[in-house]
Formats: C-alpha cells, structure tokens, sequence
C-alpha cells in the first residue's frame, strides 16, 4: 500500500458514506452490512490509478482478468448468508478470495473466515492487505475453490464469486444443516446468482439475481 492510498484512506468516509447511501437505496437493508461497507477502505484493495473509483457502485479490474466485485452484489450476498437472529457465524467459506475485500467484509460476521483463490498472486497480495489491517480471523490459501476446504468444515455460510457451470457437490457437503450457499451459477451471458439453504433432508435453491462474475475454473495458477 503507498503513501497515496493511506492518505486517501483518510479523507475518503464522505465517499464511502455516499456508497452506503446508494446501497441503502437499492434496497440493502442490513445495519451490519452497510456498516462493515462503510468502515472498510475499498480503496486499498485496487491499483492506485482506480483508488478515485473505489467508491462506485462499480466491479473494478484487479489484475488475473479478475474484478473487485459490485458493492452492491456483494451486500447482497452477504446478506443473504445471515442468521435470522443475527448472531455471529462460527466459519465462513468464501471461494475467490480475489484481492481480499470481500474476505474483510465477511470477518465482521463470524469468528473465522477460510478463504481460497486459484491465482497464487492474487492470495499473496490478499494476505498483505488483511495483515495490514489487522484482520486476524481470515485464514487464506491458495487452492481450487471447486473442491472446497474440507479440513474446517462444516460451514454456516459459503460465499462463491466466480461462476462454475453447476453448483459443485464438494461445497454442498462441506455446508452445515441450516447453512447457507450464496452462489453465481451459468454462462457468462446467463448466470443467476442463487441461495442454496442445507436442511436435515435436503437442499432448497431461491432465485436471488441475474448476474455477470468470471468463470470458475479448476487448477491452479501462479
């Protein structure tokens, strides 16, 4: 992080407040979203160039032919994986680590967050961004998100932000009973995101958005 991005993370809150507002007028409805939002400096987590557009409602390029994802889709995902009695989770599963941002919003909801990302950069830079800010509850690897990371599992809630072609049965068994799966799933041109909620007999799918991630692929990359 430079000299420029500290700076500009101090005198950005009138910025990330008119974010917040935006969202809150697309209809995010969650206190403990927009706040996580609001308290999270965006624009550390792009290239210097893109710092002035860290606080649109906008995906951004963050390098790999990846993106920081849409605010807005990101509260809503992450809304959509909070207990209805807004207690703290125990473990989060995000697959797609990307450049970390996500990965900070989610450690404000539960005790600890396991996060994994394909492009070993990607995972290193991620790393640097949660030590700096102290985030001590993310744990990130980088491996293939299509096969989970079974080792912490089960988990309450699953977050996905790259689109495989179908919901990988790994991440089905690695939810917990009454645990939530948000997930893209489809082509590029045909993706709906969708909630997968785990019960004791079966998994139940709501329609939740159109919506437009990269692709899932399997393997890595360095």
């Amino acid at each position: 992080m430079t000299g420029r991005q500290r700076e500009s993370g101090m005198t950005s809150q009138r910025a990330r407040d008119r974010l917040v507002r935006a969202l809150k007028k697309r209809g995010v409805r969650s206190r403990k979203v927009l706040e996580a939002i609001r308290t999270t400096p965006r624009h550390l987590f792009v290239d210097e160039a893109l710092a002035s557009r860290a606080y649109e409602d906008t995906a951004l390029p963050i390098g790999h032919k990846q993106t920081i994802s849409q605010p807005y889709i990101v509260a809503r995902m992450i809304e959509e994986i909070l207990p209805g009695d807004g207690a703290r989770m125990e473990r989060i599963l995000e697959i797609g680590t990307g450049c970390g941002y996500q990965s900070v919003l989610l450690a404000h909801f539960a005790r600890q967050v396991y996060t994994m990302d394909r492009i070993g950069t990607l995972v290193a830079r991620a790393r640097e961004r949660f030590y700096a800010l102290k985030c001590n509850n993310i744990r990130a690897i980088h491996a293939d998100g299509n096969q989970g990371w079974a080792s912490h599992a089960p988990y309450e809630a699953i977050v996905v932000s790259a689109s495989p072609g179908k919901v990988p049965e790994l991440l089905l068994e690695q939810l917990s009973v009454h645990g939530r799966l948000v997930i893209p799933v489809g082509e590029s041109d045909e993706q709906r995101l969708v909630r997968i909620l785990r019960t004791e007999q079966d998994y139940h799918e709501v329609f939740l958005n159109h919506v437009r991630f990269v692709p899932m692929r399997s393997g890595l990359q360095h």
